[in-house]
């Protein structure tokens, strides 16, 4: 019996993994095996059940009935991961809360969840926004992962595996059509060149959709989609025990996105004339719609995200008999040209708020493993990681500015040359280079009982400048007090280097054929960094040099599993508890200063996350199968008393004795002690679940198709605020389809109730009160198609 589809996310125990397209002598996909699938998560073939770590697979063809064609779309079934952006750059992947900071991006530290292509590690999570272009299968493990793949991975890892070459002739496609003009095809074909020597592989995919958000200054539709992807690769079988793959792959993306817009109004304790209410009123201004819903803004400043993201890799499998030597090499680029309208309302304020980055990295992996099922196997190996970073930062106030940011009882605020054309432009660079040593063993001491120690030695060394040079509209740098204010020259240098050894230990011992046990203990590191997007100014308006740069994040790991199945493998049940401290906690926090716009990195003393998760499948019958994954997740600040404190505690005057939050012209503390809150982003609640039944009809089968999630509500603010709880949510997604052979049709609806919900919400600079949000996507439907031949 093989395991069944499972609609849209595969639970850690029956990922339906492409069945593989060759029978490569090396570097085989996973395969099914006595019903049950055979991953490569842990750098060599393995039972999935089998493996003493939490993990689940998705396979391609699941990706492409659930729509999942990026990694944003696999966190609705994801229980445990996170992925929030307001634009490809400030983007973050989390796992189990943790990862990178919440909020906007600072290029100067390290994502905490790995995130691999065919074994290349991408260094940035804005790099990982492409859409997925013929894969076959992704890989989502959880907790830290260090000794194994040699990064800052001390919350997990995405692995994705793409299709390989074919030595047999073969061709792909996908097409789809949907309402908002939405257009994706997707094509793939394979042919050997010579023999069984050498096979190529080219894939291309295009996704187009009309905007969901209509802008009533510009008419246009924005958050549309319109990218384009390509890749080709080369497998030459050099030798009977030796494969060398080549690849390349090129990705535009060119939408109008990304905005957010009015959501609602909160008190601050600035005065009332420097609130939201009384400085719109002061120009006589409405947004388009008070109700986000509406997906009605009025931008008065150009928008979009355009990017551009490829490289180059050769790797390498080299099979010795014993062992396997793998050697992965890549170069990969980034190339990052958005547009911002960063005041969030259609007044000439902040005209231009954009950071242009180039980003280029390479790395190189060379790795053993043993081959085969031994008392003691092994994999060790060394990666070598470089990175460089330029980027053209630039800020200009309008002619609204002055009003809106000066305090209004001044000459200054009356008079819009005082900030009209206020500029400042900023070039900032970071050079980045990593080393690690790791290895891991897997040695049964006894029948049944494994015990599995890692150990991994890593070097950082980080160095980065930031220059902001400030004119105003008269082209001088001679700035007075109130242009300072808004925007401040800044000219600074940091740096960071460091070596630590992180490892773990798993004790996994097999109770029955089918019910496989786990302990793991891991001491991991991810690396300081230096703060990139300005500092927090002092009193006199100048950058305090002492937050220049963050330390590394410490944490302990205690994770306990059970992997079950029963019924003749018809049932899976498995299940994971895990305790998480980390010490030093990189967060990214937001001040009421105008001038810090973009925020900047901080250390929280000390962060706990701690829950429990469940995965789970039943397939009672041929014709009916469902599913259902969830996590409790408990994230919280142990420690974090000099926290930036949330609007409803700032802009007010700075005293011993703080006013109630929200108090007009009050007294806000200095800094705020959140510890015992929530951490930003995580929900305390996830599930993800559905199922799909099937009829025989005319050598094919008919089939309905749901999949579901929920979240409870989680806190967009990385200090907990009254006004940024996004509310707990749930979509449903459903298609109806016919499966004949190798073709697939189906319709499908998601967010078939059209729920309204947010992705995230943020506070405007300088603490106004105007809350603004990013809603989630309304109903969409439409139909696909897929086959091969």
């Amino acid at each position: 019996m093989s395991l069944p589809l499972i609609p849209l996310l595969l639970s850690a125990s029956t990922p339906a993994a492409h069945e593989p397209d060759v029978p490569a002598p090396v570097a085989q996909a996973p395969q099914r095996q006595d019903g049950d699938i055979v991953v490569t998560a842990r750098r060599r073939e393995e039972r999935i059940q089998e493996v003493p770590v939490a993990l689940s697979v998705l396979s391609g063809a699941t990706l492409a009935e659930a729509g999942a064609f990026n990694v944003s779309r696999i966190q609705q079934s994801q229980p445990a991961l996170q992925f929030y952006s307001s634009n490809p750059r400030n983007t973050a992947i989390n796992i189990r809360g943790l990862g990178a900071p919440f909020g906007l991006t600072n290029d100067g530290i390290e994502q905490g969840v790995g995130f691999y292509v065919d074994g290349v590690y991408i260094g940035r999570v804005g790099a990982s926004t492409f859409d997925f272009v013929d894969v076959e299968r992704v890989e989502v493990l959880r907790g830290p992962q260090g000794t194994l793949y040699g990064k800052n991975t001390t919350a997990g890892a995405i692995n994705i595996t793409t299709r390989k070459p074919s030595f047999t002739p073969e061709v792909r496609f996908e097409a789809s059509t949907g309402n908002y003009d939405f257009l994706q095809i997707k094509g793939s074909a394979s042919a050997p060149i010579a023999d069984d020597k050498l096979a190529v592989r080219l894939s291309t995919s295009v996704s187009k959709r009309k905007g969901t958000i209509y802008d009533t200054r510009s008419d246009s539709n924005l958050h549309r989609l319109d990218n384009y992807g390509v890749r080709g690769q080369l497998l030459w079988r050099a030798a009977p025990n030796l494969d060398l793959a080549l690849s390349g792959d090129f990705n535009l993306q060119n939408p109008l996105c990304c905005v957010q817009y009015y959501v609602r109004i909160g008190a601050t304790q600035r005065p009332l004339d420097r609130q939201y209410a009384a400085l719109a009123a002061a120009f006589g201004y409405t947004p388009p719609s008070t109700d986000p819903f509406d997906r009605r803004t009025d931008l008065d400043a150009d928008i979009n995200s355009r990017q551009e993201i490829g490289g180059a890799s050769l790797v390498a499998n080299w099979d010795l008999g014993p062992a396997t030597i793998t050697s992965v090499s890549a170069w990969r680029y980034w190339d990052w040209q958005p547009a911002n309208d960063r005041d969030f309302v259609g007044l000439p304020i902040t005209t231009v708020s954009q950071n242009p980055s180039q980003q280029k990295q390479v790395t190189q992996e060379l790795r053993i493993a043993s081959n085969g099922r031994n008392r003691l196997e092994y994999t060790a190996g060394v990666f070598v990681f470089h990175q460089t970073i330029d980027t053209q930062g630039s800020q200009v106030q309008g002619p609204a500015a002055s009003r809106w940011l000066l305090n209004p009882t001044s000459a200054a605020a009356n008079t819009p040359a005082t900030l009209n054309d206020l500029t400042s432009k900023n070039t900032i660079g970071f050079d980045n280079t990593s080393f690690a040593v790791f290895g891991k063993l897997n040695w049964e001491v006894l029948p049944k009982l494994r015990f599995q120690p890692g150990l991994r030695l890593n070097y950082d060394k980080k160095t980065g400048s930031y220059r902001a040079v400030v004119i105003n509209g008269a082209g001088s740098t001679t700035l007075t007090a109130d242009q300072r204010g808004v925007l401040a020259p800044q000219n600074y240098s940091a740096r960071f280097s460091d070596w630590n050894v992180s490892g773990d230990a798993t004790l996994s011992y097999d109770f029955a054929r089918d019910v496989h046990g786990y302990a793991t203990y891991a001491r991991s590191f991810k690396s300081g960094g230096i703060n990139l997007s300005g500092l927090p100014l002092d009193a006199n308006n100048n950058p305090i040099l002492g937050a220049a740069s963050v330390k590394p994040e410490k944490v302990n790991h205690f994770e306990l599993g059970l992997k079950t199945q029963f019924l003749d493998r018809r049932a899976t049940l498995n299940l994971a508890g895990f305790w998480t401290e980390v010490k030093d906690y990189q967060a990214t926090v937001t001040n009421g200063q105008l001038g810090v716009i973009r925020g900047y990195l901080a250390n929280a003393d000390k962060v706990r996350v701690r829950g429990v998760e469940v995965d789970s499948n039943f397939q009672p019958t041929d014709r009916f199968k469902l599913y259902v994954n969830g996590a409790y997740t408990d994230a919280k600040y142990v420690r974090f008393r000099d926290a930036p404190c949330p609007p409803e505690l700032s802009g007010g005057t700075t005293g011993t004795t703080p006013s109630a939050p929200g108090t007009p012209g009050g007294v806000s503390p200095a800094n705020c002690d959140i510890s015992g809150q929530m951490l930003p982003g995580i929900s305390e609640w996830a599930l993800g679940f559905g199922g799909e039944v099937n009829a025989p009809v005319q050598e094919g089968q008919v089939y309905l198709g749901y999949d579901g999630s929920w979240r409870s509500r989680f806190s967009s603010n990385p200090s907990p605020s009254a006004y940024t709880w996004i509310d707990g949510f749930a979509l449903s997604n459903f298609r109806l389809g016919y499966r004949k052979g190798k073709v697939n049709a189906f319709a499908w609806v998601r967010n078939a109730f059209d729920k309204r919900y947010f992705e995230l919400l943020s506070v405007q600079s300088g603490n106004t009160g105007l809350v603004v949000g990013q809603p989630g996507d309304p109903r969409t439907w439409g139909f696909t198609i897929s086959g091969s031949f």
